[in-house]
Formats: structure tokens, sequence, C-alpha cells
């Protein structure tokens, strides 16, 4: 990440409440192509969340705490906060002099964008506004939330909006959190009179279906992007008679993850 910064623009999208099951079970079976041709062997890596909902999880992706690799060992973070003592910075970590990285890429010369999805990034309440307040650029609409079915279409074109009139020489940090797949998402599958798995994954494939106009632009500033795409965290369905997230339950902590680089390879 360290050699990344300045040349690549940077993206952190997270698909909001979504499960590492669901996520590979339609991977393997061809409903999300779009993701797929663009994760490492056309599979998404499992991984533990270091929150079981939204506002926390954000706050630790933020100061370098993405999620962490299911496997044992001691793992090098992309980018981290510099404090005495940390054990998983190394040689390829980008450390930043600064809270959190948004800050961190601004110091270092990006402009910094906030596309918000699910209530935490809503501008609406003081709650709701500490999350984008780090950037210096943030926006959040009704159709941008979890009720719009949309949702991610109005969010691509607002990237547009903002993008436009950027000095394409100015790197750029998107920052992109998708509400579509957190609850309330039964209005993807028709007829259903509840959320479900079912209808969790049928919004994952309505999200599938926008990412190529979302990643052509991300790609189409005359420099490469880096791109990191992942869940905050899973939610339950009635798994040990749980509903909902904000538990200490696999599906909750179990998450996709994936990067990779749009444009042309590191």
């Amino acid at each position: 990440m360290r050699r990344l910064i300045g040349s690549h623009d940077i993206a952190l999208i997270t698909i909001d409440t979504l499960r590492y099951d669901v996520a590979q079970e339609l991977a393997r079976g061809g409903r999300t192509p779009n993701l797929a041709a663009l994760l490492p062997g056309g599979r998404w890596e499992k991984r533990h969340s270091p929150a079981s909902f939204t506002y926390a999880a954000h706050h630790a992706f933020f100061a370098g705490f993405l999620p962490t690799p299911e496997a044992p060992g001691r793992h090098e973070r992309l980018f981290a906060a510099a404090f005495p003592g940390s054990e998983t910075s190394g040689g390829d970590t980008w450390v930043f002099d600064a809270p959190e990285v948004v800050t961190g890429l601004a110091e270092a010369g990006y402009h910094t964008l906030c596309l918000g999805g699910v209530g935490f990034f809503n501008l609406r309440s003081p709650l709701g506004s500490v999350l984008p307040s780090l950037f210096a650029e943030a926006h959040w609409r009704p159709e941008f939330g979890v009720t719009e079915a949309g949702g991610l279409g109005y969010q691509i074109k607002q990237w547009e909006e903002s993008v436009g009139s950027l000095p394409p020489h100015q790197p750029l940090f998107t920052f992109l959190n998708i509400a579509s797949v957190h609850q309330p998402n039964r209005h993807y599958l028709p007829g259903a009179a509840e959320d479900s798995v079912e209808s969790h994954a049928a919004a994952l494939s309505y999200v599938d279906g926008e990412l190529p106009r979302l990643f052509e632009l991300l790609s189409g500033r005359g420099r490469p992007c880096f791109v990191i795409i992942c869940s905050d965290h899973g939610t339950a369905y009635g798994e040990g008679g749980h509903q909902g997230h904000r538990i200490a339950h696999e599906v909750v902590w179990a998450v996709p993850y994936a990067h990779f680089t749009l444009g042309h390879p590191c």
C-alpha cells in the first residue's frame, strides 16, 4: 500500500450487512458475475469484522483495522495510524500521522469523498454526521438509503457529479457505503413479505448489476484505482433464534473481503 499513495486513486466500498456465506454462494453460482470477474480466483476471502455493527466497524476501518484474515497469524495491515507498539504494521503498510485514514489521505493531497448509505452516514443528526464529517465532501439523500430499491444507482450518479469538476491530477479517495443489502431488503424479491436470506441474496444481485458502471468510472480518471471492497458485518435471519446483528454470531462476524486494482496492475 505504501507505494500506491499518490499515484493511485483509492476506493473503499462497504456493502453494508453482507454475509460471507451468501456472498460466496452467489459468486460460486454465477449470480454475481461482475464481482466474480474481479475477485482474485473468482472467490471472496473470508475475514472477521472488527465489530458487529456499522458505526463501530467503520471507525475501526478508518483507523486501519480492516476485516482480519480468518487464518491464524500476524497479518500486516494495508494502512495504519501511527502509534507506538503496533504489531501489524510492516514494510508495505502505509502509516499516516493522523487519527484516521480520511485525514491522512487528505494530508497526502487526496480529495476525500463520502457517499453514505445507511443511517450512520445520513447527516441528519449529530450521530449520523460523525463519520461523514471526516470527509472534504459528503453526500446523503433518502434515495441512497435502505428503503430505496435503486439506491446504488443514485449514489453512482452523485459520484459522477462530484468528480466531474475535480482536477484530473488530484488523487481521489472514494468511500461508498452501499445500503441495499441491509434490512429491509424484501423489495428485491418479488412477492416477499419479510426479509430473508433469499432477499438478502437478491439485493446482492442488484448491487452486482450496478457495479460495472461504478468500476468504469473509478478507473476512468487517467490513473489506476486501488479498490477495497468488503462488508462491515453480517446479519442473522433466525440462526440460533437470532435476528439482526450486534451479536457475537458467526454469520455476523464472518464477512467477505477483496482488494484489487482497476486500470492497470500495480
